[in-house]
């Protein structure tokens, strides 16, 4: 009879590292602690990293507000539990590394990179360099999905139209899924991760709002280039 290993986890404060600020409050990092068979890994929080980026937080009377370390933590406790849950049946800590640094991505924040350097490029293309670098550099600030919703109001639209028009080819999907995305989620928790994305629900109302928001041609594309984009970030990992 094959003996049955408890796995334990935590989050905590690695305060053996300087204290990092967050969101105007200094802290020490958020780290992630796992046991099994009597090996303890420990690690990065991938949620802390995420959500102390800039453009998490917002600057409202005389102070920085973002997410707090309490909802973070409840984050990673449910991507632990959901991996955990997963590979209950053939479980190692190898196997439960690689399945955290997957499925806690956020679509949102993978796909944005590319959609930055797709403005730039655009705007270089349009005889708008200056413009290109602003919104490069700006965007460690903002997202860039407010950044276009502000562009809309500043461009001409001829401008504007072939700006969307050419993300479809030339971008990431990220509008889409940041679209979606912000009619899911409260602020400051706005993000899209794998393991939400791996659900046939989340599948079945993304494909919903592509529909109500794109010609069908287009959803099916975004569709693909969604599932694409997964494909090759799972390829990254292994």
């Amino acid at each position: 009879m094959s003996k049955t290993y408890k796995i334990s986890y935590k989050a905590y404060f690695n305060d053996r590292l300087k204290e990092v600020f967050f969101h105007g409050r200094p802290t020490y990092p958020l780290y992630v602690q796992l046991t099994h068979e009597r090996k303890t890994i420990f690690f990065k929080s991938s949620c802390f990293e995420l959500f102390s980026k800039s453009r998490y937080g917002i600057f409202m009377s005389g102070e920085i507000h973002g997410p707090t370390i309490e909802e973070i933590i409840e984050k990673e406790n449910s991507l632990m539990e959901f991996i955990i849950v997963k590979n209950q049946a053939d479980f190692s800590l190898d196997r439960f590394k690689e399945d955290y640094t997957f499925y806690s991505k956020d679509l949102c924040d993978v796909t944005e990179e590319g959609f930055i350097n797709y403005l730039y490029i655009f705007f270089h293309d349009e005889g708008m360099p200056a413009l290109g670098s602003i919104i490069r550099q700006g965007s460690k600030f903002s997202t860039s999905y407010d950044l276009v919703r502000d562009l809309k109001r500043a461009l001409n639209k001829l401008i504007y139209d072939k700006l969307i028009e050419n993300s479809f080819y030339y971008a990431p999907p990220y509008l889409p899924l940041y679209g979606f995305m912000q009619k899911k989620k409260k602020w400051p928790l706005l993000s899209l991760t794998v393991m939400e994305w791996e659900t046939d629900q989340t599948k079945a109302e993304f494909l919903d709002y592509l529909h109500e928001n794109y010609t069908s041609e287009q959803a099916d594309n975004i569709m693909q280039e969604v599932e694409s984009s997964i494909t090759n970030l799972k390829k990254s990992e292994d």
